[in-house]
């Protein structure tokens, strides 16, 4: 089970399929989900995103990702 709260969430393309991708504040992985859903409508609203997939710091949670999916990715940094 995973302790850490979610900092960060990333809408990233997968194959041709918007996911968000939820990490703590250490960038690990804690769940992937369908971008299109409510439930990340309403958890990143009024939030204002990057285009920083393709940071340093993402470099081995988006490892998956190619350069131009981390290009577009956007980056939200949550409130704990």
């Amino acid at each position: 089970m995973h302790s850490s709260p979610v900092k960060f969430l990333i809408v990233i393309d997968a194959g041709g399929a918007m996911v968000a991708r939820l990490f703590d504040a250490n960038h690990v992985h804690v769940i992937d989900m369908d971008a299109s859903t409510e439930e990340v409508a309403d958890t990143v609203e009024g939030i204002a995103p990057v285009h920083s997939g393709t940071d340093a710091v993402w470099d081995a949670a988006l490892a998956g990702h190619t350069a131009a999916e981390r290009a577009q990715a956007q980056v939200y940094t949550l409130a704990v």
